[in-house]
């Protein structure tokens, strides 16, 4: 008895801490697309069915326990068992009526909700190809006035944030931040595309309602139509690895003239960047740029010091790639050499040329060989980075 009442009292505690409250509420997220809606009110009507014949089998149970109890001198009905006939009969009924409510009331309105997720090309004005990766999302825009803009979305935390012990005020969307936001007309239907270069992902945002698993090597689709302007914001909803935690996705959802005005920008701005491959730059500008590439895409696996985590991932101060010759006497690059390991990945590393631009692989791959204890002294131009996608 004082091991329940132990336990009782610290659920009592538990339950008084306003802690426990910090985050509570009796319903989903305020639906923001038709999807999202349809799936809320499919919910309520299942659980206000299931929840009127659990109470209506419980009353009749309350009710026989009671009045059919030994101490109220209650007699049987009868002295033996009813007929089999009769019990067939009384268990047929039940059956019926759990089939009529399964596959008429219920199933009728998820038949109807099942094809509203499925249904990703009706009336569909813009296309976006999700790919999902260790640990960041890629967003391709595939048609219309957006057409060609393609970016990385990484978790924008401060890293230090995340680091165990830090002592220091988190930021209001600790862990829910991103560098680089997906943008969406509102009140347009936008069909999604989804995969994943390695493991298994799911962009999920939940007031949107929709979830899909992406599989690597396959295309999945789902849809989302955005009816209030804001930000919303989700995460990986598959246990893709260590780093699952650190996978945020973060969508603003703006008027029309808005999003054309966002076009315009993105695409300046994706413009400067590849126009910077055609430049010669110096080394200590490389560097610089590097270093943020690199804390930003490699410091989750590689740690920001390069120390790794052996063996899944080794160590870059003093690595024979780090340090190894890039190019050949012919003047390609070299197989397992450095650029070609971040150009097309191995193993758990991914492929970096679909993330990554020129200007960003010549970066961070000079910074690992100039920084993190190595002191190769040589530079990659971006020039070269492009000669060898081809």
């Amino acid at each position: 008895m004082q091991g329940f009442r132990k336990i009782g009292l610290g659920v009592l505690a538990m339950l008084a801490s306003l802690n426990a409250y910090a985050d509570y509420s009796w319903n989903f997220p305020l639906p923001a697309t038709p999807m999202a809606l349809d799936t809320l009110h499919v919910h309520n009507k299942f659980m206000t069915i299931t929840g009127i014949i659990f109470i209506v089998v419980l009353a009749i149970m309350i009710y026989s326990i009671f009045a059919h109890r030994k101490s109220k001198s209650y007699k049987p009905v009868a002295d033996k068992a009813p007929s089999t006939a009769v019990e067939i009969f009384w268990t047929l009924i039940p059956f019926a009526i759990l089939l009529l409510i399964d596959f008429v009331i219920m199933g009728i309105p998820a038949y109807h909700s099942v094809i509203m997720m499925e249904d990703t090309r009706d009336k569909a004005t813009m296309v976006i190809k999700i790919t999902g990766s260790q640990w960041r999302w890629q967003y391709e825009y595939m048609d219309g006035d957006a057409k060609g803009i393609k970016f990385v979305s990484n978790l924008s935390t401060p890293k230090e944030q995340t680091e165990k012990g830090f002592q220091g005020v988190k930021d209001a969307d600790y862990l829910l931040e991103v560098d680089n936001r997906l943008v969406l007309p509102v009140g347009e239907k936008v069909r999604v595309l989804m995969t994943a270069t390695d493991v298994l992902h799911n962009w999920w945002v939940p007031q949107f309602g929709s979830s899909r698993v992406a599989v690597p090597g396959f295309l999945r689709e789902t849809w989302v139509q955005v009816d209030r302007a804001g930000t919303y914001r989700g995460q990986c909803k598959e246990l893709c690895g260590k780093g699952h935690g650190y996978m945020p996705i973060v969508v603003d959802a703006v008027p029309m003239e808005e999003f054309k005005v966002w076009v315009a920008a993105k695409k300046e701005e994706l413009s400067k960047a590849s126009a910077g491959a055609d430049k010669e730059w110096t080394k200590e500008d490389l560097v610089a740029t590097g270093k943020g590439v690199y804390e930003k895409n490699c410091a989750v696996c590689h740690q920001v010091s390069g120390a790794g985590l052996p063996p899944a991932f080794p160590a870059l101060t003093g690595s024979k790639i780090a340090n190894g010759p890039i190019f050949g006497a012919d003047g390609k690059y070299l197989k397992d050499s450095h650029l070609d390991r971040v150009l097309n990945g191995v193993r758990v590393m991914p492929s970096w040329k679909a993330l990554l631009n020129d200007t960003e692989i010549a970066a961070v791959i000079t910074y690992e060989r100039n920084a993190l204890g190595n002191s190769v002294g040589d530079v990659l131009q971006p020039a070269q980075v492009k000669a060898a996608r081809q």
